[in-house]
């Protein structure tokens, strides 16, 4: 069975590992439960980590020369 938060886009994913957090704050869930959350979440923040990460080698700047001409560079932080 494929994981249900695999096909998540980062906005997506982010907005279910915000609602997660919010869940665990209330403490209204069982242990069982809060786990279950936390690992939900730990597996979220992954993806959205490697999402970023694949999204920053895609980024590209385009700079204007003095020429007028534009170029186009890769990201640096």
């Amino acid at each position: 069975m494929q994981d249900k938060n695999s096909e998540l886009n980062l906005e997506d994913a982010m907005k279910r590992l915000e609602k997660i957090v919010e869940t665990l704050e209330t403490g209204d869930k069982t242990l069982e439960e809060s786990i279950e959350l936390f690992e939900e979440g730990m597996k979220l923040s992954n993806m959205c980590y490697k999402l970023l990460e694949s999204l920053e080698e895609r980024i590209k700047v385009v700079m204007k020369k003095e020429s007028g001409d534009y170029e186009i560079e890769n990201f640096e932080e």
